[in-house]
Protein backbone atom coordinates (compact mmCIF):
# COMPACT_ATOMS: atom_id res chain seq x y z
CA UNK A 1 0.00 0.00 0.00
CA UNK A 2 2.81 2.36 0.94
CA UNK A 3 4.55 1.53 -2.34
CA UNK A 4 1.40 2.43 -4.28
CA UNK A 5 1.19 5.79 -2.55
CA UNK A 6 4.86 6.34 -3.21
CA UNK A 7 4.40 5.63 -6.90
CA UNK A 8 1.38 7.92 -7.01
CA UNK A 9 3.38 10.61 -5.26
CA UNK A 10 6.24 10.30 -7.74
CA UNK A 11 3.85 10.37 -10.68
CA UNK A 12 2.11 13.42 -9.26
CA UNK A 13 5.45 15.14 -8.80
CA UNK A 14 6.50 14.30 -12.36
CA UNK A 15 3.19 15.52 -13.75
CA UNK A 16 3.55 18.68 -11.69
CA UNK A 17 7.03 19.32 -13.05
CA UNK A 18 5.85 18.67 -16.60
CA UNK A 19 2.89 21.02 -16.16
CA UNK A 20 5.11 23.73 -14.72
CA UNK A 21 7.55 23.28 -17.60
CA UNK A 22 4.72 23.43 -20.15
CA UNK A 23 3.31 26.51 -18.48
CA UNK A 24 6.73 28.19 -18.50
CA UNK A 25 7.26 27.34 -22.18
CA UNK A 26 3.75 28.50 -23.04
CA UNK A 27 4.24 31.76 -21.16
CA UNK A 28 7.53 32.32 -22.95
CA UNK A 29 5.99 31.66 -26.35
CA UNK A 30 3.06 33.97 -25.63
CA UNK A 31 5.47 36.65 -24.45
CA UNK A 32 7.60 36.28 -27.56
CA UNK A 33 4.55 36.39 -29.84
CA UNK A 34 3.22 39.51 -28.15
CA UNK A 35 6.63 41.17 -28.39
CA UNK A 36 6.72 40.42 -32.13
CA UNK A 37 3.30 42.04 -32.48
CA UNK A 38 4.44 45.18 -30.68
CA UNK A 39 7.57 45.52 -32.82
CA UNK A 40 5.61 44.81 -35.99
CA UNK A 41 3.14 47.55 -35.08
CA UNK A 42 6.06 49.88 -34.36
CA UNK A 43 7.34 49.30 -37.90
CA UNK A 44 3.88 49.94 -39.36
CA UNK A 45 3.48 53.12 -37.34
CA UNK A 46 6.92 54.36 -38.41
CA UNK A 47 6.09 53.63 -42.04
CA UNK A 48 2.80 55.53 -41.76
CA UNK A 49 4.78 58.57 -40.63
CA UNK A 50 7.19 58.18 -43.55
CA UNK A 51 4.23 58.17 -45.93
CA UNK A 52 2.64 61.17 -44.20
CA UNK A 53 5.69 63.41 -44.46
CA UNK A 54 6.34 62.46 -48.08
CA UNK A 55 2.70 63.18 -48.89
CA UNK A 56 3.02 66.52 -47.14
CA UNK A 57 5.90 67.41 -49.47
CA UNK A 58 3.92 66.30 -52.51
CA UNK A 59 0.97 68.43 -51.39
CA UNK A 60 3.19 71.53 -51.36
CA UNK A 61 4.39 71.03 -54.93
CA UNK A 62 1.31 72.29 -56.88
CA UNK A 63 1.26 75.62 -55.04
CA UNK A 64 5.02 75.93 -55.41
CA UNK A 65 4.86 75.26 -59.15
CA UNK A 66 2.03 77.75 -59.66
CA UNK A 67 3.85 80.43 -57.70
CA UNK A 68 7.10 79.93 -59.60
CA UNK A 69 5.27 79.82 -62.93
CA UNK A 70 3.95 83.32 -62.36
CA UNK A 71 7.45 84.76 -62.06
CA UNK A 72 9.69 82.38 -63.98
CA UNK A 73 8.03 81.51 -67.25
CA UNK A 74 11.35 80.45 -68.73
CA UNK A 75 11.70 77.61 -66.23
CA UNK A 76 9.00 75.49 -67.87
CA UNK A 77 11.32 72.51 -68.39
CA UNK A 78 12.38 72.53 -64.75
CA UNK A 79 8.76 72.85 -63.60
CA UNK A 80 7.73 69.97 -65.85
CA UNK A 81 10.36 67.76 -64.27
CA UNK A 82 9.05 68.63 -60.81
CA UNK A 83 5.48 67.87 -61.86
CA UNK A 84 6.45 64.55 -63.43
CA UNK A 85 8.56 63.55 -60.42
CA UNK A 86 5.67 64.39 -58.08
CA UNK A 87 3.22 62.38 -60.18
CA UNK A 88 5.51 59.36 -60.06
CA UNK A 89 6.09 59.69 -56.33
CA UNK A 90 2.41 59.96 -55.33
CA UNK A 91 1.34 57.08 -57.58
CA UNK A 92 3.83 54.69 -56.00
CA UNK A 93 2.16 51.72 -54.30
CA UNK A 94 4.42 50.24 -51.63
CA UNK A 95 4.34 46.90 -49.87
CA UNK A 96 6.89 47.21 -47.08
CA UNK A 97 7.32 43.44 -47.13
CA UNK A 98 8.56 43.70 -50.71
CA UNK A 99 12.12 44.97 -51.14
CA UNK A 100 11.61 46.00 -54.77
CA UNK A 101 8.60 48.24 -54.11
CA UNK A 102 10.45 49.84 -51.21
CA UNK A 103 13.44 50.51 -53.46
CA UNK A 104 11.14 51.96 -56.14
CA UNK A 105 9.62 54.24 -53.50
CA UNK A 106 13.08 55.44 -52.51
CA UNK A 107 14.03 56.13 -56.10
CA UNK A 108 10.82 58.05 -56.85
CA UNK A 109 11.16 60.19 -53.73
CA UNK A 110 14.81 60.81 -54.51
CA UNK A 111 13.88 62.02 -57.99
CA UNK A 112 11.31 64.42 -56.55
CA UNK A 113 13.81 65.74 -54.03
CA UNK A 114 16.38 66.30 -56.78
CA UNK A 115 13.84 68.02 -59.06
CA UNK A 116 12.81 70.37 -56.25
CA UNK A 117 16.43 71.13 -55.44
CA UNK A 118 17.15 72.04 -59.05
CA UNK A 119 14.07 74.24 -59.11
CA UNK A 120 15.31 76.12 -56.05
CA UNK A 121 18.65 76.67 -57.74
CA UNK A 122 16.87 78.06 -60.81
CA UNK A 123 14.77 80.56 -58.86
CA UNK A 124 17.90 82.23 -57.49
CA UNK A 125 17.94 84.38 -60.63
CA UNK A 126 14.43 85.74 -59.96
CA UNK A 127 14.65 88.28 -57.10
CA UNK A 128 10.98 89.25 -57.39
CA UNK A 129 9.97 85.62 -56.91
CA UNK A 130 12.29 85.21 -53.93
CA UNK A 131 10.71 88.29 -52.36
CA UNK A 132 7.16 86.97 -52.86
CA UNK A 133 5.47 86.24 -49.52
CA UNK A 134 3.67 83.12 -50.77
CA UNK A 135 6.91 81.74 -52.15
CA UNK A 136 8.73 82.45 -48.90
CA UNK A 137 6.01 80.66 -46.91
CA UNK A 138 6.24 77.66 -49.22
CA UNK A 139 10.02 77.63 -48.82
CA UNK A 140 9.69 77.48 -45.04
CA UNK A 141 7.09 74.72 -45.19
CA UNK A 142 9.10 72.71 -47.68
CA UNK A 143 12.29 73.05 -45.68
CA UNK A 144 10.50 71.89 -42.53
CA UNK A 145 9.01 68.96 -44.41
CA UNK A 146 12.40 67.91 -45.75
CA UNK A 147 13.73 67.88 -42.20
CA UNK A 148 10.78 65.79 -41.02
CA UNK A 149 11.34 63.34 -43.87
CA UNK A 150 14.92 62.81 -42.71
CA UNK A 151 13.77 62.23 -39.13
CA UNK A 152 10.92 59.85 -40.01
CA UNK A 153 13.02 57.84 -42.45
CA UNK A 154 15.63 57.32 -39.73
CA UNK A 155 12.97 56.25 -37.25
CA UNK A 156 11.65 53.75 -39.76
CA UNK A 157 15.13 52.37 -40.40
CA UNK A 158 15.64 51.91 -36.66
CA UNK A 159 12.23 50.25 -36.19
CA UNK A 160 12.93 47.75 -38.97
CA UNK A 161 16.40 47.02 -37.63
CA UNK A 162 14.94 46.40 -34.17
CA UNK A 163 12.26 44.08 -35.57
CA UNK A 164 14.69 42.12 -37.75
CA UNK A 165 17.21 41.68 -34.94
CA UNK A 166 14.51 40.53 -32.53
CA UNK A 167 13.01 37.84 -34.76
CA UNK A 168 16.46 36.37 -35.45
CA UNK A 169 17.07 35.73 -31.75
CA UNK A 170 16.33 32.40 -30.08
CA UNK A 171 13.62 31.39 -29.20
CA UNK A 172 11.85 34.26 -30.96
CA UNK A 173 13.03 32.94 -34.33
CA UNK A 174 11.03 29.75 -33.75
CA UNK A 175 7.88 31.68 -32.87
CA UNK A 176 8.35 34.06 -35.79
CA UNK A 177 8.88 31.20 -38.22
CA UNK A 178 5.82 29.33 -36.95
CA UNK A 179 3.56 32.35 -37.37
CA UNK A 180 5.03 33.36 -40.71
CA UNK A 181 7.04 36.41 -39.71
CA UNK A 182 10.23 37.12 -41.62
CA UNK A 183 12.77 39.93 -41.83
CA UNK A 184 11.48 43.14 -43.36
CA UNK A 185 13.39 44.90 -46.15
CA UNK A 186 14.81 48.28 -45.22
CA UNK A 187 15.93 51.39 -47.07
CA UNK A 188 19.02 50.36 -48.99
CA UNK A 189 22.40 51.95 -48.49
CA UNK A 190 22.75 52.53 -52.23
CA UNK A 191 19.54 54.54 -52.47
CA UNK A 192 20.26 56.44 -49.28
CA UNK A 193 23.59 57.48 -50.81
CA UNK A 194 21.93 58.55 -54.06
CA UNK A 195 19.46 60.70 -52.16
CA UNK A 196 22.15 62.22 -49.96
CA UNK A 197 24.22 63.04 -53.06
CA UNK A 198 21.30 64.88 -54.69
CA UNK A 199 21.51 68.67 -54.96
CA UNK A 200 20.85 70.24 -51.57
CA UNK A 201 17.59 72.15 -51.18
CA UNK A 202 18.90 75.46 -49.90
CA UNK A 203 16.15 77.92 -49.03
CA UNK A 204 18.33 80.74 -47.75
Amino acid sequence: MNKSWAVIGIMAAVIGVVLIALFAVGATLVGQYNAIQLKDEAVNAAWAQVVNVHQRRADLVPNLVNTVKGYAAHEQQTLTRVIEARSKAVSMAVNIQNAQTLQDFQSAQGELQSALARLMVSVEQYPNLKANKSFQDLQVQLEGTENRITVERQRYIEAVQDFNTFIRMFPTNLVASYFGYSEKPNFTVENERQISDAPIVNFN
